[in-house]
């Protein structure tokens, strides 16, 4: 796989462009700062609200959703996921030029087939490979984020050079842009989610900390074990990748890993994470995300309302209190 970086890009292509931005969001305000810095024409498309409210503050103009789609020649639809349909339809169907562009962070509407977008328009994917928190910091630090790029449809024959040309602008290369698909990036950020980083992950970090206090433990020093080292092995293997990452840390820690890594992550593990695999590639994910949209998301706010209320996160508030003033 071919990285592409700043010299392979033609930051013009989105410079001679409107882009309206909807969805101003995490990954939306961070993308909207870094086109401004690069010097591009946008506009956010939000109905009034909190995010209207947050982007006027920030000095962008607002529009309408649909005014803004009339407005832009791209459109980045950065809101979540589950209401791409409809905005689609509502806003963005009827008024975008011909002949414009369509541009995603993520694969899943148009993978999915939440959007059956108009044969007229480039369908394309800018994906940044970390929040936008991260996407803006490494910004204005003169760095970036790495990007997928990938293109769904391509009306004007150069959807391509204008997706990269968007890589650009938001930072990413400084730092690379590599070519997928819709489906790769979709099917495997999808798996990702729930199999790895924001599935078992904190799920293993509770279980530990479960574990430690009902053998006797202080919350406290089960808190900086399970939790706090968590982004000390996060940094080491970004920077060492997980060899390296053995490498850096002591013979205890590391024959500690080789005696009770393959007792938690099991064959049984493994067979769990191709049935989740299976179950993102059939749709069936995709289907319950948006069965809890329309029901007014149950599940996810009984699950927000659990976290909230679990015994670590008051030790965590009261550890990260110290020293404050």
């Amino acid at each position: 796989m071919e990285a592409l970086f700043d010299p392979d890009l033609d930051l013009s292509l989105i410079r001679a462009r409107k882009v309206a931005v909807l969805g101003y969001g995490n990954q939306g305000r961070a993308q909207a700062a870094n086109l401004r810095d690069s010097g591009i024409q946008l506009a956010i498309g939000a109905r009034e609200g909190q995010s209207a409210e947050q982007a006027r503050a920030d000095g962008f103009d607002v529009m309408p959703p649909a005014r803004a789609a009339a407005w832009a020649d791209l459109v980045a639809l950065l809101a979540p996921d589950e209401t791409h349909g409809r905005i689609y339809a509502e806003h963005l169907a009827p008024n975008l030029h011909p002949g414009g562009a369509l541009l995603f962070a993520h694969g899943l509407s148009i993978h999915f087939r939440l959007i059956e977008p108009r044969p007229d328009l480039d369908i394309v994917l800018v994906s940044p490979k970390g929040p936008g928190t991260a996407l803006r910091s490494e910004y204005e630090r003169g760095s970036g984020l790495i990007s997928l790029f990938a293109i769904a449809q391509d009306a004007s024959g150069g959807a391509e050079a204008l997706a990269l040309s968007y890589a650009g602008a938001i930072g990413s290369g400084r730092v690379g842009v590599l070519p997928t698909s819709f489906a790769e990036e979709c099917e495997a950020d999808l798996f990702n989610e729930q199999a790895v980083l924001w599935g078992a992950i904190p799920e293993l970090i509770l279980a530990g900390y479960e574990t430690l206090v009902e053998a006797g433990f202080s919350p406290e020093i089960a808190y900086f074990e399970c939790l706090t080292e968590v982004k000390l092995l996060a940094d080491l293997i970004a920077a060492r990748g997980v060899a390296g990452m053995r490498e850096a840390i002591s013979n205890t820690a590391e024959f500690g890993a080789l005696e009770g890594g393959t007792r938690i992550v099991t064959a049984e593990t493994r067979a769990e994470m191709r049935r989740i695999l299976a179950e993102v590639r059939s749709g069936r994910f995709t289907a319950g995300l948006l069965a809890d949209a329309e029901a007014g998301y149950p599940r996810l706010c009984a699950a927000r309302n659990a976290a909230a209320a679990h015994p670590i996160e008051a030790v965590g508030a009261r550890l990260r209190s110290l020293g404050r003033p």
